[in-house]
This record gives structure tokens, C-alpha cells and sequence, in this order.
């Protein structure tokens, strides 16, 4: 039989004491110190949880408050100068580990950033937001560390992905997607073998009942891919139940760019592929297998206790979403991406609204390169900063650290240092600037956009909320 074992919550709640002083007994070695787990969070066994218990009925009432005053609210000071001291350029680690390989997506950041940023910034059971998640990388490193987790994305596409790859499944919900990959696989063989001379009576896949109709449809996909993907999105939302649909439909998103007449994930021009009948569903049917075994990897290995929320929302109109206590995000850089082209073909096949999304981006280059009276500038990013760090500086629990990674953006031909820009407005509201950490962009790394190419550092803001509004 198991021994019962407590976090550094359960032990201090037993003890009558705030976290933040077991903490601090120690790290001045008062109390004994624990094991850890594999995510590095404290393990007490029973005997330590008592030792603690002990040590705290032995300390007076007044001591303990006078010891505590200087360092209540200041729970992860010492956390500051231990990230100041890591490399953050983490070069030759696997990024694609788990479920974040498997959609491509722009700009996103490496794994190890956030996983870093919440490991000594949080505690297990917190809650970690996201208030632009894109594919989810936050959310997925939050869960992997035993923490809740909020993604807020105006992007449905990146909603639909941060949910497939946060949500687990059970292995029969698993062997369900794996039918249907051999069932597709089978499909695109006979498409292939009834296309050849030797067989022409041999039927082929299925026609779907509805073709979609969206304008740019034959200029960017063969006749024959488009059936075959019409095909896939049938059986696709068929599926029960709903985050077995996601997943599924994140494998359709993901193959959609290599079946079509575009370039590639990162090269917005037309060449021709050649694909022959059945390449489509093969596709699909190879996306579709690798998914379900990268989310079944993590199911296997994430609580199923902990709780992951995506909210599809302008973060300029953002949702209630309650109290947080570590707020992880990369926002889009000014001018650096347009993220409705970029994934305009997968939204339109999925049927998402693209044009909304397209109002709302923040950053977007469509929206930086207008010219004219209407022509986004540096003072809208600093507005839409503002308004989101004043709604943070509400959500945010007191003197926990909200950390941007962020880098330069190029505007009218003139740099703009993001990272400054950034400060700037945090401490208009009241925020302090706990640490600026730069680090070096990976130099093999593919751009959209030729420009953003060209910056080769970008920068972590780490910032403390001082707001008191809310404990």
C-alpha cells in the first residue's frame, strides 16, 4: 500500500501557515526538505508533514508574524535571480515532443520556455493563463507540470489545435481514430488502384454528398484533392465524442497546406504537387494515427484532475475568466504575421469565421502595412497593450509575474524595441519589472514573413502585478 504524500499547500494548510513561509523554513533548512517529483514540485511524506506541523507549534505566534511580513507578498523573489542565471537559447533540444509537433503553426515559442517560467514561478494546482495561446504550447507544458491551465485565442483555428492537444483521450476513444485512419488508408489505396488502366472498374472512395464552395477553392486545390478532402471532413463530424471530432479535425487542418497548390507552411506562392488520387487521404490518415499517439502519450502522463479551459475571444474584449496566478504568453509582434492569410485556406475548409478573425488579429502585417489615416501605428500597439495589461493587472493575483516573450518589430523601415514599448506601459499601470532576459533565436528557424526573419533576439519581460485588488 502506497504512503500518502502532500504538496507544499496541503503541508502548510496543515501547519496553519502560509505557503510562502514553509517556503522560506526551507530554504533556511528549518524544516526537513522534501523529495521532489519528476516535475520538480515537493513531495512531504507523512513524517515530514508532521515535522513541519511540529515546528510550527513551536514558533510563537508573533515571531512567525514578524518573520513573515517582509516576504509575504513576494513569494518567488528568490526564483527571479535563479532564471536570470539560465541559458535561454536553448539550442539542439526537442521541441516537437509530446502533442506539440502536430500542427505547424508560426512564430510559436519552444517548449522549454514556458515549462522553465512555470517550474519556478508556480506551484502545482495553480492556474496558468494564456492570453494568446496560439497551438497551445503554455497550456500543454502547464498540464505536464500539475497546473490548470487558460488559453484565450481570437484565432478559432488555434483554438480548435490548443484543445486537441490538451485534451485527453481514453484508449478506446484512441482505437476509434485509428479505425478510421486505416479506414481512410483503405480508401485512398482503392482511389489509387482504380485510377490505373488495369482497373478501371474498380470503384474508388465515396463522393461526398457536399462540395465546399468558398472563393480561391480550384485556384489553390486539384479537382481530385478536393473531393478527397470533402471526403475526410465528412467522416471527420461524424465523430462522438467532441474532443475525439477535435482531434480528428486538427489532423484534416494539418495536411490541408501540403495537398494544396501553396508552397509550403512557410511560402505563400502557388506551384503545382502532382498528387495522384488517394495521396490526400494517405495524408490524412498518416496525420491522423501520429495525433492520436501523441495525445494518448500525454493523456498517459497528465492528472486527470487538472483542468484546461481555450476560450475563443478578442483579447480586447476579454472574457471573465476568473483569478490567476501566472500568466505565460508570446504576443504578436506588430507587423510581424498575418495570421487569417496564413491559415485562411484551414479555416475556410473547416468553416471558421476567417474575415472576423480578421478584424481582430492584433499585430497583423495587413493591419501595420495600411497606409493612410487608417494605418495602424506604435501608439495602437501600445494602446492594445495597455487595455490588456490593465485587464491582466485585475485577473492576475497580486504579486504573481506575468512574462512576455517578445521581440522587435520593423515599422516604416524604423525598429521598434517591443520589449521597451512593453515596460513602458507596465509601469504606467503600476506593474513591477522584475527582469528583461534576452536570448538568441535558433538561426536554422523558417519565417513567413522576410522581416521577422531578420530579428535574431527577443527578449523575456517578467512582471510583478502590484495590484492588491484581488488575493
Amino acid at each position: 500500500m502506497t504512503s500518502a504524500t502532500y504538496t507544499t499547500h496541503q503541508v502548510a494548510k496543515m501547519a496553519g501557515i502560509h505557503k510562502d513561509t514553509l517556503l522560506r523554513w526551507l530554504r533556511d533548512r528549518r524544516v526537513p526538505e522534501p523529495k521532489r517529483n519528476r516535475n520538480g514540485w515537493r513531495v512531504f511524506t507523512e513524517e515530514e508533514a508532521r515535522a513541519v506541523v511540529n515546528y510550527a507549534s513551536s514558533v510563537s505566534e508573533t515571531s512567525v508574524q514578524l518573520r513573515e511580513t517582509p516576504t509575504l507578498y513576494l513569494p518567488y523573489s528568490s526564483a527571479i535571480s535563479r532564471l536570470q542565471e539560465i541559458d535561454w537559447d536553448f539550442e539542439d533540444v526537442n521541441t516537437g515532443y509530446l502533442t506539440h509537433s502536430i500542427h505547424p503553426y508560426p512564430a510559436k515559442f519552444i517548449p522549454q520556455i514556458p515549462k522553465t517560467l512555470i517550474r519556478e514561478l508556480a506551484s502545482a494546482s495553480d492556474t496558468i493563463l494564456d492570453p494568446f495561446c496560439g497551438s497551445g504550447t503554455t497550456l500543454v507544458e502547464a498540464l505536464r507540470l500539475e497546473c490548470h491551465a487558460i488559453g484565450i485565442d481570437a484565432n478559432p483555428l488555434a483554438c480548435l489545435i490548443s484543445r486537441a492537444k490538451t485534451t485527453p483521450i481514453t484508449q478506446k476513444e484512441a482505437e476509434v481514430l485509428f479505425e478510421l485512419s486505416a479506414e481512410i488508408a483503405n480508401f485512398g489505396q482503392r482511389a489509387y488502384v482504380g485510377s490505373l488502366p488495369l482497373f478501371p472498374d474498380l470503384p474508388a472512395f465515396p463522393i461526398p454528398v457536399e462540395r465546399p464552395d468558398f472563393e480561391g477553392i480550384d485556384e489553390w486545390f486539384d479537382q481530385q484533392v478536393i473531393d478527397e478532402l470533402a471526403f475526410i471532413k465528412e467522416k471527420c463530424l461524424t465523430l462522438e465524442p467532441k474532443n475525439v471530432r477535435h482531434l480528428a479535425l486538427t489532423a484534416f487542418s494539418s495536411i490541408i497546406v501540403t495537398v494544396s497548390r501553396q508552397d509550403s507552411d512557410t511560402r505563400y506562392v502557388r506551384r503545382e504537387k502532382n498528387l495522384k488520387p488517394g495521396d490526400t487521404l494517405q495524408y490524412f490518415s498518416r496525420a491522423l494515427s501520429q495525433v492520436t499517439q501523441r495525445v494518448l502519450e500525454l493523456s498517459e502522463e497528465i492528472n486527470s484532475h487538472l483542468n484546461v479551459k481555450v476560450y475563443e475571444a478578442n483579447i480586447l474584449k476579454p472574457p471573465d475568466i476568473g483569478p490567476v496566478d501566472l500568466v505565460v504568453c508570446s504576443p504578436p509582434y506588430p507587423n510581424a504575421y498575418s495570421y487569417h492569410l496564413y491559415h485562411r485556406t484551414r479555416m475556410l475548409w473547416l468553416g471558421f469565421n476567417q474575415p472576423k478573425f480578421k478584424q481582430e488579429e492584433i499585430g497583423s502585417h495587413r493591419k501595420y502595412s495600411r497606409k493612410g489615416h487608417n494605418a495602424a501605428t506604435v501608439d495602437t500597439f501600445r494602446s492594445e497593450l495597455y487595455t490588456i495589461l490593465s485587464w491582466l493587472s485585475h485577473t492576475l493575483r497580486s504579486n504573481r509575474h506575468a512574462c512576455f516573450v517578445i521581440g522587435d518589430s520593423t515599422l516604416r523601415g524604423e525598429t521598434i524595441e517591443n520589449d521597451k514599448l512593453l515596460i513602458e506601459v507596465a509601469r504606467d499601470i503600476g506593474y513591477q519589472v522584475e527582469a528583461n532576459i534576452s536570448r538568441r533565436l535558433q538561426s536554422t528557424k523558417k519565417y513567413f514573413n522576410p522581416v521577422v526573419g531578420k530579428i535574431k533576439d527577443e527578449h523575456i519581460v517578467i512582471l510583478r502585478n502590484t495590484t492588491k485588488r484581488r488575493l
